[in-house]
């Protein structure tokens, strides 16, 4: 299918993508990135925007740096230029997990940190990564920049802080070179987006959990943190015991009617994926852990 008509507008600032978006804002407007989700549902006739406006060669929106023990990643970084990157994997090791599990090599080739954190999709892969990392959005707008915790950016289905106007520029995240991170999923057979995913951020000395922080994509319609699992955790062995008490309580505290219902799988179905994919997600957080104890 082809899409309806529109304008095609390529800033070269930040500056300049802002003044179009104000310029157009009683238009239907969107931003390209990557342009996995977008171009799709321009094909599909389930958007229709009357300006594109293409960020992708916008040169501030890309770079990779570690600054004062936290990195900072450009919006536009694709998924395949984060993992080519060393200190991705040293500093966020949850999100690098994440990121090897995102579609295929030629989506990690164009898509991009920045278009799927913004887009907000409840089964894209990388919110619970980004919220068990502590990550921090940095948006840019008509009133300047601002800065979001990971947080308090989501709050609902493709819902987020952003305003008209604004747009994500990088994301921070604070070090932690200490700790392993894993990413297990159930992913949709049709579209490889998670059913259910686990994000799992772990701190472990001398064999006890000093620090535990679990993300779930795909369950609700947005990503959450699984404080209960992380309670059950902290100062315990990360031992088969520990892990399976742990998962048990993957949905508690989660609103279990308000979860995602629809043709790939019933809210029932996720709940007893969310004790699942926990267990594996600590599993291969146990194996990392001896993996590194092992190379010392």
């Amino acid at each position: 299918m082809y899409p309806d008509e529109f304008e095609y507008c390529e800033p070269e600032t930040v500056a300049d993508a802002i003044d179009l978006l104000e310029e157009h804002e009683p238009n239907e407007t969107e931003l390209l990135a990557g342009g996995h989700s977008l171009l799709p549902a321009m094909k599909t006739g389930l958007s229709s925007p009357e300006v594109v406006i293409d960020i992708g060669d916008v040169d501030e929106l890309h770079g990779i740096a570690v600054d004062d023990d936290t990195l900072s990643v450009g919006a536009m970084n694709r998924y395949s230029d984060l993992l080519a990157t060393a200190d991705v994997h040293d500093h966020a090791p949850a999100l690098a997990a994440a990121l090897e599990q995102v579609g295929d090599r030629q989506v990690r080739n164009r898509g991009t940190i920045g278009g799927n954190l913004a887009h907000a999709d409840p089964a894209s892969d990388l919110p619970a990564a980004a919220l068990v990392s502590d990550a921090s959005f940095v948006v840019a707008g008509p009133d300047g920049e601002r800065t979001v915790p990971a947080e308090e950016f989501y709050y609902g289905m493709y819902a987020t802080e952003l305003g008209p106007a604004e747009i994500l520029t990088r994301i921070e995240i604070p070090s932690a070179s200490d700790a392993v991170g894993t990413y297990a999923k159930k992913a949709s057979p049709s579209s490889g987006y998670a059913m259910v995913g686990i994000a799992a951020l772990l701190t472990v000395d001398d064999g006890t959990v000093t620090s535990a922080k679990i993300g779930a994509n795909g369950a609700m319609d947005h990503g959450v943190r699984l404080e209960p699992v992380e309670e059950v955790l902290v100062g315990e062995s990360l031992d088969e015991e520990t892990i399976s008490v742990a998962a048990s309580h993957a949905a508690n505290g989660l609103d279990t009617a308000l979860m995602m219902d629809d043709l790939q799988a019933t809210g029932e179905f996720r709940a007893q994926l969310l004790e699942v994919y926990t267990e594996r997600a600590l599993e291969s957080a146990t194996d990392r852990v001896s993996a590194l104890a092992g190379s010392d």
